[in-house]
């Protein structure tokens, strides 16, 4: 079960132009080398913040960890700020469905028929890391998975990427690398050395779109006493600002997960 549920909740984490638009893709790999005396990195982060209204994925995910590995299919449909719904297909088959708002989760499975409805604090320690409504948003999106604006870090520069690191709270560290053109997240890593915790998402493959950038390949590698766990996310059709439903109920006959 667990495993698609990392799928929803790990991969898962645009300027509109006209309702109902399909984005217009091109790629981008030109790299510019970052300089010391740039000190409005996070500042010239956020100008690149999507502002779309809603946002409809399909993606191919893969997932591996030390027993065994899967590839499956994922729709994601986000309306920004309010809401997220993702289906885990395999062979066409619904294997799991996930709606995250900033209040709750809700999340059904269907090898084990069972399902989760409440909120973030138990479901966080369940998964090992912290997560919100906005962790969630923002991983999908490629934007920093914390607001970088609410923190202090020590900016150095680690080939040719600027890496912010969190001076914050000693025993969980969080490093942060953005390229030195759009100054776009590339890969951030949080850990706690103590639990032996850590997460490093990885993004590649940005393209260009008449909304914004957006990265469309998504590597989530997560360490936990119990295991490691990979996930590859790739984004292959891509529209903006279409009207979305949000579908979600559970079937008839599922037995409810309670999180302690």
């Amino acid at each position: 079960m667990k495993k698609y549920i990392a799928v929803l909740l790990l991969s898962i984490a645009v300027i509109s132009c006209k309702s109902k638009a399909v984005a217009v893709q091109n790629n981008t790999s030109e790299t510019v080398a970052p300089t010391k005396e740039d000190k409005k990195v996070i500042e010239k982060h956020y100008n690149n913040k999507l502002d779309f209204s809603t946002l409809y994925i399909k993606a191919s995910a893969r997932y591996v960890d030390e027993k065994q590995s899967q590839n499956v299919t994922a729709e994601i449909r986000i309306e920004k700020d309010k809401q997220i719904l993702i289906s885990v297909r395999f062979l066409g088959i619904t294997m799991a469905k996930a709606l995250i708002t900033p209040s709750k989760v809700s999340y059904y499975e269907k090898i084990n028929s069972t399902y989760y409805d409440g909120d973030f604090t138990s479901l966080s320690k369940w998964l090992g890391t912290e997560l919100d409504y906005s962790k969630v948003q923002n991983l999908l999106v490629g934007e920093a998975f914390d607001d970088l604006r609410k923190g202090k870090y020590t900016q150095t520069i680690v080939e040719n990427l600027f890496r912010l690191d969190d001076e914050k709270d000693a025993k969980v560290k969080k490093t942060f690398f953005l390229d030195g053109e759009k100054y776009l997240i590339q890969k951030e890593e949080i850990s706690q050395p103590s639990e032996n915790i850590n997460l490093q998402i990885s993004y590649s493959d940005n393209k260009i779109f008449d909304q914004g950038t957006l990265p469309t390949s998504i590597e989530i590698n997560a360490v936990q006493p119990k295991g490691k766990t990979n996930i590859n996310l790739n984004y292959n059709n891509i529209s903006f600002n279409e009207e979305l439903t949000f579908p979600y109920s559970v079937p008839s006959g599922y037995k409810q997960v309670l999180i302690k």
